[in-house]
């Protein structure tokens, strides 16, 4: 259920995107490139550079590809098939494009708008036909609308001495934050926000700053808060779901699992089983209950296990 690339002996790790605007006549259109070097159509994909996580590579590639500007969405189809040097696999993620322009390069020569349909009758390989099929789905949304943050690692609240809403960020806590500062904008987030204990601020402070926002407080996704009125935690993640744009939030250990059970979020799939929730680690979450997508990161660090 993470965006790790496996990186095992013999795995080439890739990544890749579904990249998608809305069309003319309704419904959406996606891009397909030409490879002169294999001479197939395909959705844009490449191998991951050393130590680059799954999620940076899929963006990174769209990009050098085809010249476009895209934001992450619902993660999509993994796909695994053999190659000469063996074991292949990549990571696909729904992109809706923001901005830029195609210009032919050295590895594509050409890129075409068509819909789904279209796309899919062009396309060489079974494993693109896979994910554009993903989609198009309805049932939950390509876009996100909530990413809920475990906070970073604090250390033990037996060895602080001061309040408990003062215990701060230990050094890899810091580094956690950092980590998420580089790779979180990929989703374009529009608002951060927090609950009130320091290490959820501090979480998320790189972030608002490389986004040039201020960091909004949501005391209601505190842990005492939270205990005292569930309810209140819960209503504010529909709303936020609703949108517009995307939010980022800041809470605990003790209030994501809580708040995504409510939305019917469980670990492994099992209902009552509470959903992880690591320190550092991130729930991407879209559409209602019912018809929700939840993607977890439980690291977005980069992949230092990657060729």
């Amino acid at each position: 259920m993470t965006s790790r690339a496996e990186g095992a002996v013999g795995t080439v790790a890739a990544a890749g995107g579904a990249v998608w605007r809305p069309g003319s006549a309704g419904g959406l259109e996606t891009a397909v490139v030409h490879r002169p070097r294999y001479d197939d159509w395909s959705l844009p994909k490449g191998k991951l550079d050393q130590g680059e996580h799954s999620l940076t590579a899929a963006v990174r590639e769209v990009l050098e590809e085809t010249g476009l500007h895209a934001v992450a969405g619902r993660r999509s189809v993994t796909s695994r098939y053999r190659v000469p040097d063996g074991a292949k696999r990549v990571d696909y993620w729904l992109m809706r494009v923001t901005g830029g322009e195609f210009a032919p390069n050295d590895e594509v020569d050409e890129l075409r708008w068509l819909s789904p349909a279209d796309a899919a009758a062009l396309v060489t390989h079974d494993a693109d036909r896979e994910v554009l099929a993903d989609l198009v789905r309805t049932d939950v949304p390509p876009e996100p609308a909530l990413v809920l943050v475990r906070h970073g690692k604090a250390g033990s609240s037996d060895a602080w001495d001061g309040p408990d809403e003062l215990r701060p960020l230990t050094p890899n806590g810091e580094e956690q934050a950092r980590q998420l500062a580089q790779v979180l904008p990929l989703f374009g987030p529009t608002t951060v926000a927090t609950a009130a204990p320091l290490r959820c601020r501090q979480t998320v402070e790189p972030l608002a700053e490389r986004l040039g926002m201020e960091v909004a407080e949501l005391p209601e996704f505190g842990e005492p808060e939270f205990g005292g009125d569930p309810q209140r935690a819960l209503e504010t993640a529909l709303r936020l779901l609703e949108g517009p744009g995307v939010t980022v939030v800041c809470s605990q250990g003790g209030t994501i699992p809580a708040v995504l059970g409510a939305l019917g979020v469980h670990g492994h799939g099992v209902p009552g089983l509470p959903a992880p929730a690591a320190k550092g680690s991130v729930w991407v979450l879209g559409g209602c209950p019912g018809e929700l997508s939840a993607d977890y990161y439980r690291d977005l660090a980069p992949d230092r296990d990657a060729p």
